[in-house]
């Protein structure tokens, strides 16, 4: 059986735009990675969409992945919402810009390179994972 790559992310930030972190917490098999990293002037939607980026960015070759996030944002705009903004041109139903467009452009890309699972899980609901990747998205933002 193909081995899947797990990977929990999150997103956080102080103030909205404030000072953001992302963090993921990668998986493959027993091994597992940590992933961090700030923004001094962004928004906390930003930085959920940069955690998963930055962990698909990570990955060396096409594979299987599961990815988990605590973001709704960030999991109904590339399952739902991106098949309609691309068919706009990247407008909203609206006919307004899509907001975060260039992160939003750069997931789609990184995302059809791989076969990925995407799943929700409650924040800061006891998740091991999803509060290491908190804890990272915070290391993320106090290393600024």
């Amino acid at each position: 059986m193909e081995q899947v790559v797990e990977m929990f992310t999150d997103g956080a930030c102080r103030g909205n735009p404030g000072k953001g972190g992302w963090g993921v917490l990668m998986r493959y098999g027993d091994t597992e990675k940590s992933l961090y990293g700030g923004d001094p002037m962004t928004t906390n939607n930003r930085m959920e969409l940069m955690a998963v980026i930055k962990g698909l960015e990570a990955l060396t070759k096409p594979c299987k992945v599961k990815i988990t996030s605590d973001s709704k944002y960030v999991l109904t705009g590339i399952t739902d919402w991106i098949n309609n903004w691309k068919a706009r041109n990247w407008k909203t139903a609206n006919k307004k810009p899509v907001q975060n467009v260039e992160l939003w452009k750069q997931l789609d890309e990184l995302a059809a390179l791989h076969d990925i699972e995407w799943g929700w899980v409650k924040g800061h609901s006891g998740h091991r994972e999803n509060e290491i990747a908190d804890d990272l998205a915070n290391l993320g933002i106090d290393e600024l």
